[in-house]
């Protein structure tokens, strides 16, 4: 136990209200544009209709970012629900996965009203892959270092297993995405297969370790 407080660097408590705080401003950035632009129809005596019309491609961006930041901050609250440590390495892992979060609101402003081109596609869902990368790292991490945590270990490599299948899925929602232009960031719909994907990551998971198992000579 004394270790373990020696290792500690964060108090939970801290942590988890700086992220949370975090969360919330990037959610409140992806506003700002929308608000500018009501500001420019003003000026230019648009009507509401005209409004929505004119900028219906940010106010799709933005719904779709707040749903992922929201989703995003749902799995992050899920995972360390039951952490009682924050060591050095934990903690750089989660500046690593705000970062992402904060970054958001760029790409999803490029989203609303910069002309769609691959880069463009790119950068976004290449965001979304990173931030689901990092909470990979920490569920890996979570998982490895079992005495931060009161959950059971099996519960971080389910998470694990999960993460993997949402990155494969944004993989594959990017290379849909820059491939076939009209598809377009639709292709994030693919998304919804996750819980199939996961429960497939599982099975080959579960696979490799028993074929580990029946190996000569294997470890017992």
């Amino acid at each position: 136990m004394a270790e373990h407080r020696s290792a500690q660097k964060f108090s939970t408590e801290r942590f988890k209200a700086f992220v949370d705080a975090v969360v919330a401003i990037a959610m409140t950035l992806l506003i700002l544009p929308l608000m500018e632009a009501v500001s420019d129809a003003g000026s230019g005596k648009l009507t509401t209709t005209e409004f929505f019309d004119e900028h219906s491609g940010q106010l799709l961006s933005f719904a779709l970012s707040f749903l992922l930041i929201a989703t995003f901050w749902m799995g992050h609250h899920s995972q360390y629900r039951d952490v009682e440590w924050i060591t050095a390495p934990l903690m750089w892992i989660n500046v690593a996965w705000m970062a992402t979060i904060v970054w958001l609101p760029v790409p999803t402003a490029m989203l609303g009203q910069i002309d769609s081109d691959p880069l463009q596609k790119v950068v976004y869902i290449g965001t979304l892959i990173t931030t689901q990368l990092a909470t990979l790292a920490g569920g890996i991490y979570l998982v490895r270092h079992p005495e931060l945590s009161t959950a059971p270990s099996s519960t971080y490599r389910a998470g694990v297993l999960g993460d993997l299948a949402a990155i494969i899925l944004f993989a594959v929602a990017l290379v849909v995405a820059v491939l076939v232009p009209s598809i377009g960031y639709a292709a994030l719909f693919v998304m919804l297969l996750n819980a199939p994907v996961s429960r497939l990551v599982d099975r080959v998971s579960r696979g490799r370790d028993d074929s580990r198992a029946q190996t000569p000579g294997s470890p017992e």
